[in-house]
């Protein structure tokens, strides 16, 4: 493999230029003695004489004059790249807006945004809330927000995702129901039982994901009140009018009196994600995924 470094064949070049290497020198604001050893590296690289002195100054061989075609394009072509490249890392600077749309998941982007501002003095992190997903999907896609961090399916297939770790699901049921002191339960334990529905999803697929409907025989799951927020939902739960799956995450916040949290040993495991709208800034986004990746465990 052929050695060429950049500053040799600059030195080169501006050597054709100038048919002088003392002007060339100048032009550089090196030596002579710097560019002839630019020259002579070059030469060697190449294994062949580019360069002849003659009393009027440098003249070209073949072989120099082809190096001296194809070395212009291919030095424009690096500075190209150079400048892309900074261009890209340059808009991992400004403000990212964050929006969340659960208490646990809002805390956790303000632990995000305290970590990656510290990481990355040039990057601001605003976080906002939403009362529920629905809303904090329409704040993407109507540019009120850069990205989010929520569970999967979104069910809003103009949302890009990228999951950052899977979180085990458990069903949240009244301390009156009869698993409430059961240390695990399986889907077919629950099969009778009615499932609170928080009226909050993109999709009916995204709903279905969450009930786990159908159940693993076939069977379509039981659905139960329908509800507009939370707090509604933990109600209906405590009053044992149906019971709740949950990200556990979610669930140990959502506990509260006369509410009961029993794992369930069958059910599928729910992806955390960063998702974002088609136009957040990209750079942005990248770097919030990396960051949360390298650091969802310490969170």
């Amino acid at each position: 493999m052929i050695d060429l470094e950049p500053r040799h064949l600059r030195s080169y070049l501006a050597v054709v230029a100038e048919s002088s290497i003392s002007k060339a020198a100048a032009r550089l604001h090196m030596t002579q003695q710097g560019v002839s050893q630019h020259l002579q590296h070059l030469e060697r690289a190449v294994g062949v004489t580019l360069l002849v002195r003659t009393p009027r100054g440098v003249a070209l061989t073949a072989a120099g004059e082809r190096l001296a075609e194809g070395a212009a394009p291919l030095l424009a072509g690096l500075d190209d790249l150079a400048l892309a490249v900074r261009a890209v890392g340059g808009e991992r600077r400004g403000r990212i807006r964050l929006v969340s749309a659960a208490f646990t998941i809002t805390q956790l982007s303000i632990e995000i945004a305290k970590s990656l501002e510290a990481a990355h003095p040039a990057v601001e992190v605003d976080v906002a809330t939403a009362q529920r997903p629905i809303e904090a999907m329409r704040m993407l896609l109507e540019g009120r927000a850069d990205a989010s961090i929520m569970w999967l399916p979104t069910g809003d297939e103009r949302l890009a995702a990228a999951p950052v770790r899977s979180d085990p699901r458990v069903v949240l049921v009244s301390e009156r129901h009869r698993l409430a002191g059961r240390a695990a339960v399986t889907l077919a334990d629950l099969a009778a039982d009615p499932v609170v529905i928080v009226d909050a999803f993109a999709s009916e697929a995204a709903l279905a994901h969450r009930i786990v409907d159908p159940r693993p025989d076939g069977r379509p799951a039981v659905r139960g009140p329908v509800v507009a927020t939370l707090e509604e939902c933990l109600t209906q739960v405590r009053r044992n009018r149906g019971v709740w799956f949950a990200p556990r995450a979610m669930a140990e916040w959502a506990v509260c009196g006369g509410v009961r949290l029993v794992p369930v040993t069958d059910i599928e495991e729910t992806p955390l994600a960063v998702v974002w709208p088609p136009a957040a800034p990209r750079a942005l986004v990248e770097l919030l995924v990396e960051h949360v990746r390298e650091r969802i465990g310490t969170f």
